[in-house]
């Protein structure tokens, strides 16, 4: 299979009501898929934590950097790590097809291209849960990363990746920013606090270069000033004062069918999305 058809299979797999609470059947489909497609490049480690009495997983698969570098002494030298999530929650009553299933389809074919071709740094491929009830998930995640004072090299949050519409006057914007970017939702955003802008450069020129549209976002004081900005999991990571980027469609910004019953695969636009996975891929190898 292509590219295109991998994630079309995937999103078979994970378009169905999984929220944690209303829709557990398919919420344990799908963590069961995400183990499985994950578990094929190496040992998926579960991170549990507890809301109200109740356990939940994020899933992580830990790849290894291409040549790591000996420190004095001989021992292997820690690099930073780079992490790359997406959410696999829903949101009651509705399949999730964009939120976030072509943010975990994107994921599987990013661990499937870094274990073929690793990176300068380690990569941590995660799926996290919960995020629809506040980010939970990630929020626990980067707490125990800045407990233990591990490095980050870069955080990436996959949300919502695969609405695309080409017709004029399709993309909105929060309060003052339409003035700057483009009117027509063909683009995918790069959505970063300041200590990334330099990847926010390189990445997005690297995705243009692909052949696809992109445009980038720096938000200063972890996006408290335009709060739309923190509408996924790289939030908690911004406010740990750590370089995360969300990479997203823009969500309601542009896609009607945000959190409705029609957030369905037919809405999307399979091309776009597996141009968004494919610059994504290429742009990724290239962090430096």
């Amino acid at each position: 299979m292509d590219l295109k058809e991998r994630l079309h299979s995937h999103l078979i797999q994970f378009v169905r009501d999984r929220n944690p609470y209303l829709a557990s059947a398919g919420h344990f489909y799908v963590q069961q898929y995400i183990r499985e497609e994950l578990g094929q490049w190496g040992t998926v480690a579960i991170d549990d934590f507890a809301v109200r009495g109740r356990i939940y997983h994020n899933f992580i698969l830990d790849l290894p950097p291409l040549n790591p570098p000996l420190a004095k002494g001989g021992k292997q030298e820690n690099l930073p790590i780079i992490i790359i999530g997406a959410h696999y929650d829903t949101v009651p009553g509705t399949p999730g097809a964009d939120d976030n299933a072509t943010g975990v389809a994107v994921l599987l074919e990013l661990a499937r291209a870094i274990a073929l071709q690793p990176l300068k740094y380690p990569v941590q491929l995660v799926a996290f849960d919960m995020e629809e009830a506040g980010c939970l998930g990630s929020k626990h995640y980067a707490a125990k990363f800045k407990q233990q004072q591990q490095s980050i090299r870069l955080m990436i949050s996959l949300e919502m990746l695969g609405y695309c519409d080409r017709t004029p006057n399709s993309q909105n914007y929060p309060a003052g920013l339409k003035y700057f970017y483009p009117n027509i939702g063909n683009f995918i955003a790069l959505i970063g606090n300041l200590r990334t802008v330099r990847d926010m450069i390189s990445l997005s020129g690297n995705i243009r270069k692909s052949g696809q549209a992109c445009e980038w976002l720096p938000v200063p004081n972890r996006g408290l000033i335009v709060p739309d900005t923190r509408r996924s999991d790289h939030a908690p990571f911004w406010d740990n004062n750590y370089p995360a980027i969300m990479v997203t469609d823009t969500a309601n910004m542009r896609n009607p069918h945000y959190h409705q019953a029609s957030d369905k695969i037919e809405t999307l636009d399979l091309d776009f999305l597996a141009g968004v996975s494919q610059g994504l891929v290429e742009a990724i190898k290239n962090i430096r």
